[in-house]
């Protein structure tokens, strides 16, 4: 009996891209025009208030992206929007003394 085999693509870590552009970037780029259609889908400036600023991001995602690391603008995004000052331990409440050190036999 011969064992079967299946081909499988050698580049399984290759990140996914749809058109050039990342996932995020994309969700990125069309919650962008959406927000700009709603906003300005209305007025006969329909081409210069949603398109072109549409495309210009676009643009300047594809350019600036170029020879980044996988998922850059996430990684940005949670930089910039994180505290600055992050600590090992939350803050206490309340500040409590420490507690005093007993000896035997001596009366305070």
């Amino acid at each position: 009996m011969a064992l079967k085999t299946t081909q499988v693509s050698r580049c399984l870590d290759k990140k996914l891209q749809i058109a050039g552009y990342e996932v995020p970037d994309l969700l990125a780029i069309f919650f962008f025009l959406s927000l700009l259609n709603f906003l300005f889908g209305k007025t006969e400036m329909k081409l210069a208030l949603v398109w072109l600023p549409t495309i210009s991001i676009a643009m300047l995602l594809r350019f600036g992206k170029r020879n980044k690391p996988e998922n850059y603008l996430i990684h940005l995004v949670r930089f910039h929007v994180r505290r600055k000052k992050l600590y090992g331990f939350n803050e206490p409440t309340e500040w409590l003394l420490p507690p005093k050190k007993l000896t035997r036999g001596v009366r305070c």
